[in-house]
């Protein structure tokens, strides 16, 4: 019994727009009941909607997607979803960015064996360039500092009476939140910073 064909579509913020995925699904046939939109940040990867579409595949049903980081975020969680859908659930999978990406059935096993191997190096090469591109951000990052440049908040200025009021604090004649009050902060602040400026 042929299966029914679902359609996956996810943007990673509100205000991305799914139309140009939305436009490749219905090119290529997927019903309108069949499709699934979903909103959510890469960051997290929380997809309800996903996970309940994967957990409702059938053997013989076929899940579309435009590209193949839909799956998942790096090379082992993208060939984990693979397996799950192809060999756990026995679904298969069309990737529309990569025509080689088809495990439909009526493939030979020469088009499944390179699909398997396409999916390997497309995973492989898709970690490699996040991991570069977080190693010339820590590159940058680091050679932005040696330059002096600071990073983060800014430190606000202590305020006109500080070392006055840390000195009372450190000699236990006023209370931490005494001090904090007369000088317009908050308790712990005035302690983080009596310590650092504390000899």
């Amino acid at each position: 019994m042929e299966g029914r064909t679902y359609g996956y579509v996810r943007v990673s913020t509100q205000e991305q727009n799914e139309a140009r995925q939305l436009a490749a699904m219905r090119a290529f046939g997927v019903a309108e009941e069949d499709l699934v939109v979903e909103k959510h940040s890469g960051k997290d990867f929380r997809r309800p909607l996903y996970q309940r579409l994967v957990a409702g595949l059938r053997a013989g049903d076929v899940l579309v997607i435009k590209s193949i980081d839909r799956l998942g975020r790096n090379y082992t969680e993208i060939l984990e979803q693979w397996s799950a859908i192809t060999k756990g659930r026995e679904a298969a999978i069309v990737v529309l960015d990569m025509p080689l990406l088809d495990t439909r059935q009526g493939r030979d096993l020469t088009g499944t064996l390179i699909a398997d191997i396409v999916l390997q190096l497309l995973s492989y090469v898709a970690q490699t360039e996040r991991e570069n591109l977080r190693a010339r951000q820590a590159e940058g990052i680091a050679a932005a500092k040696a330059r002096g440049v600071r990073f983060g908040r800014r430190r606000l200025e202590l305020p006109e009476g500080f070392e006055e009021m840390a000195a009372l604090w450190r000699q236990g004649k006023i209370s931490a939140r005494t001090a904090a009050g007369e000088l317009g902060m908050s308790h712990d602040t005035f302690l983080r910073r009596a310590k650092e400026h504390g000899t």
